[in-house]
């Protein structure tokens, strides 16, 4: 049995009977000089890359970026062995806080460490606790009322929708909302400005980390320049949302009591801790709530969306669900929400085989064992999180879209730690509660308005997996008719 991710000085330290391996002990593809396996990795196709990896080298081998060598852990049990050993064991690697810093990034909870990450755990904790999402569900059902008339309008003329962007456009009219306190229409057409620089950021984030040479350290090239301006005019934007929150606080005590929106909330539980949370990590925060509450929520729903379309059998029940717990768009409730547990499980098993954070990469913060690798303090560790959550040896039939499976108790229940879409440990996502909600909202306005005519690419052909910030489809288009179900009559 592997053993889990420890450091030699604690109480999981190896026995003095197993030797350890180094890292360079592992087998691994063979790098090539200087540059590691960096040119064997297609950058838009990086998961899958290191999971084909995966299957033909074990649950533990080694890779390198450039001169630095990486474990590869793709092991359930000693994934969640590491994730559980942060923010003590482990960090998100040094490499991405320095670009994020360096293109002005501010330190929100994605990234921060020790104890200011305790300090803004706290803080996020509380604004996004699931009797603070609950009391913004109306701002949510508007939203959502929104999307369900601009597919009204694709149904009756039969045009054809571009699935991620209309879920990201959903997502980000929630976020802007319930972060902010500001309502944007950009289901409608209306640009989110905070959104559309974003666009340019994340993917450099993502870029930027896997360099193989930091070259705009040294010389700008064009699009150098256009993330420049992009960082600076969101940093000056969340700035003014900061300050236009804190002055509704000011002007208006009793909001403190109840604030209406998450930047109200963080704010108030930064004051209250008296923990030296300020602006700053208020405005890091605000970056991570954008991105957590717009690629990850909304790939995941285009994924299961299509998942669903592919298989009448699960489509048919999780409409029979929704139909028979929240058959009235305009009267959705919490309630309703809370008791869709196909729609649920649905999503459970969307995320286990199309998972959008598919790696994790992490840094050792101490000398640490995972398995029976030794790790230095430094060492970089790359965590597989699709490998056995879609193999049979771990799931019954892994490849099939089964939600059933999450629904299930006793020995047919699913080893819900095998697939760990939110993380494990003290580091797990804080918004998994309003993720969910999210999906099971639009899925439920989507399942009692309309018939799912198709979901597919262009020329029907198996949705490519894009690897950037977060692992999402490609080309997925959407059509929909009136609902012609007897259950609707």
């Amino acid at each position: 049995m592997p053993r889990t991710a420890a450091a030699p000085d604690s109480g999981c330290a190896q026995s003095p009977a197993i030797a350890l391996r180094r890292i360079a002990d592992l087998p691994g593809p063979r790098p090539w000089p200087l540059a590691g396996n960096l040119p064997q990795i297609r950058p838009l196709r990086l998961h899958q890359d290191v999971e084909a990896w995966s299957r033909e080298y074990g649950p533990l081998f080694r890779i390198a970026f450039g001169s630095r060598p990486v474990l590869v852990v793709s092991s359930h049990e000693l994934v969640g062995a590491v994730l559980r050993d942060r923010p003590d064991g482990f960090r998100r690697p040094a490499l991405t806080a320095q670009v994020s810093e360096e293109m002005g990034g501010r330190p929100g909870l994605f990234l921060a460490e020790g104890a200011p990450w305790r300090e803004q755990r706290r803080m996020v904790m509380a604004a996004l606790a699931p009797h603070a999402v609950k009391a913004y569900f109306p701002s949510l059902v508007k939203v959502a009322q929104r999307l369900q008339a601009h597919w009204q309008t694709a149904a009756r003329t039969g045009a054809a929708i571009d699935l991620t962007e209309d879920l990201k456009r959903y997502s980000v009219d929630i976020i802007a909302g319930l972060a902010f306190g500001t309502e944007v229409n950009t289901i409608d057409g209306g640009e989110d400005v905070i959104q559309r620089h974003m666009d340019v950021i994340l993917p450099a984030v993502a870029k930027r980390s896997i360099a193989m040479f930091p070259y705009w350290r040294y010389v700008k090239l064009p699009a150098d320049r256009q993330l420049d301006r992009s960082v600076a005019t969101l940093s000056a934007a969340i700035d003014d949302l900061i300050a236009a929150a804190r002055a509704r606080l000011n002007a208006e005590p009793a909001r403190r009591a109840r604030p209406a929106n998450l930047l109200e909330a963080m704010i108030c539980a930064a004051e209250e801790g008296g923990g030296g949370v300020d602006d700053v990590a208020v405005a890091g925060n605000v970056t991570t709530m954008l991105l957590a509450g717009e690629d990850t929520t909304s790939n995941t729903l285009a994924w299961m969306l299509y998942l669903l379309k592919r298989n009448p059998a699960a489509l048919a029940k999780a409409r029979e669900e929704v139909l028979r717990i929240a058959p009235d768009a305009a009267a959705f409730s919490i309630e309703q929400m809370d008791a869709l547990d196909y729609v649920d499980a649905c999503a459970q098993e969307a995320m286990r085989l199309k998972p959008v954070a598919p790696f994790i990469p992490l840094e050792a913060l101490r000398d640490s064992v995972v398995g029976d690798v030794a790790v230095p303090q430094g060492g970089l560790v790359w965590l597989v999180m699709r490998n056995d959550s879609v193999a049979d040896s771990h799931v019954a039939n892994a490849a099939d879209f089964d939600p059933e499976r999450w629904l299930r108790r006793g020995d047919e229940a699913m080893n819900k730690h095998v697939s760990m879409p939110f993380g494990a440990g003290a580091r797990t996502c804080p918004g998994r509660y309003l993720a969910l909600l999210e999906i099971k909202l639009a899925a439920a306005t989507l399942l009692n308005s309309f018939d799912i005519a198709s979901i597919a690419t262009v020329d029907n052909s198996e949705p490519q997996e894009l690897s950037g910030f977060t692992m999402s489809p490609i080309g997925l288009r959407m059509t929909l008719r009136a609902p012609t179900s007897d259950l609707q009559r």
